[in-house]
C-alpha cells in the first residue's frame, strides 16, 4: 500500500487510497514554520488490525526529521503511538 501526501501550507494528510476512495488516512495542522498538529487518524475497518495508523505516524515522523519539524500528537492514536514508540521521541 502506497501512503500518499497531501499538503496546502496550512492542513495536510497522510493518506491510502483504494479504487478512488480514501480508506486511510492522517491530518494535520501547520502551526507556524516549524510545527505540525495531527489531529485526527482514521482507518477503514478492512485495514484494521494490519498496522496502517502507525504506518501513517511513522510518515509523518519521516516527514517531520526531513522537514526538521516538531509534531503535536493531538488525535488520541496518535498520542498512543509516540508514547509506545520512543524511538520517535526526537520530534516531539
Amino acid at each position: 500500500m502506497e501512503i500518499k501526501q497531501k499538503d496546502d501550507s496550512e492542513n495536510g494528510m497522510f493518506y491510502i487510497e483504494q479504487n478512488g476512495e480514501t480508506i486511510a488516512e492522517m491530518t494535520y495542522t501547520w502551526a507556524g514554520a516549524d510545527r505540525i498538529i495531527i489531529d485526527h487518524t482514521e482507518v477503514d475497518g478492512s485495514l484494521k488490525g494490519q498496522g496502517v495508523g502507525k504506518q501513517l505516524v511513522t510518515k509523518a515522523v519521516e516527514f517531520a526529521r526531513a522537514k526538521h519539524l516538531k509534531i503535536v500528537p493531538a488525535c488520541s492514536f496518535a498520542k498512543r503511538v509516540f508514547a509506545q514508540t520512543p524511538e520517535f521521541k526526537d520530534v516531539l
